[in-house]
């Protein structure tokens, strides 16, 4: 991004952060929160539209409280009372940076034990083994439940720049299919196709969940993804762009089914100690396209 490019940045974020965005997720009702990251509502409402991903229901939009992982976890979790109430299963690396995990009644940061240094993320498998193993064994008033998935690296269709990213732990800025995009070396149909397949990649995953919680669950993101909409790419923190703060919320309930048995154990007791800066926290986020 050039000077003018960054400036005219800096000055739509200026704005935001003057301004409310839209509904905290605690004043609405839910039992389970599914968080999918950076997903737009318009994607999940285009996938939810397909028969195998039936049990989402209906995919109404709302207004995040933030344009950026680290915003959302700001502006949802903090000075809220509701979290000693709140187990959070996370693949999401920003809570190392954002929460205070005795915040919460456990705060399972996932990403810390189980991340995959070959696709560069947390496969959502993980995420959905410990969000069920935790929903029975705390019985929490509420469970939050952070998927990584559709945010890059697009593990199940990488696209060019984006493979080496997904495959081999080479996480350069070059490869963030958004910085790509804005440089015209790809389109946005090939972005966006990825960014499809990599929703579809974890739904199969949010099913599973879904039928073996109990309660009413929803289904949402903690910001969206920009094509190009006011000139912007990606998702940058405190920037009011519509397109960026409209996010998916569907509604569904728990089968408790009991069908699926975790194995995943974390190597430690929960709370996780908090360890701040270090260079696996660092390698991470910029394994996800933060430097």
């Amino acid at each position: 991004m050039g000077r003018l490019g960054t400036a005219y940045l800096r000055c739509l974020q200026a704005v935001g952060r003057r301004i409310d965005y839209g509904t905290n997720a605690y004043d609405r009702g839910w039992d389970v929160l599914v968080v999918l990251d950076a997903c737009r509502a318009d994607l999940l409402r285009s996938v939810a539209a397909d028969a195998d991903v039936g049990f989402l229901g209906t995919v109404e939009t709302v207004r995040s409280v933030g344009s950026s992982s680290s915003e959302w976890l700001e502006n949802t979790f903090l000075d809220r009372p509701e979290t000693a109430r709140t187990v959070m299963v996370t693949g999401n690396t920003w809570t190392d940076r954002y929460l205070e995990a005795d915040a919460f009644h456990a705060l399972d940061e996932v990403w810390k034990y189980a991340w995959d240094e070959d696709l560069g993320t947390v496969p959502p498998g993980a995420i959905t083994d410990r969000a069920v193993a935790l929903a029975r064994d705390r019985d929490p008033d509420r469970l939050v439940v952070h998927y990584m998935q559709p945010h890059h690296p697009f593990v199940s269709d990488p696209i060019a720049g984006d493979d080496g990213m997904a495959r081999t732990g080479n996480h350069s800025n070059a490869a963030n299919p958004w910085v790509l995009l804005r440089r015209g070396e790809i389109t946005p149909d090939r972005v966006r196709e990825a960014y499809r397949a990599n929703l579809e990649y974890v739904l199969p995953d949010v099913a599973t969940l879904v039928r073996n919680v109990s309660g009413r669950v929803a289904v949402t993101a903690d910001h969206g993804n920009l094509f190009g909409e006011w000139g912007l790419y990606g998702h940058p923190m405190c920037t009011p762009v519509p397109a960026l703060l409209s996010v998916p919320w569907a509604e569904t309930t728990g089968g408790d089914r009991r069908d699926y048995t975790p194995t995943l154990e974390p190597p430690e007791p929960l709370p996780v100690g908090r360890v701040y800066g270090t260079e696996t926290d660092r390698d991470r986020l910029e394994a996800l396209g933060y430097r």
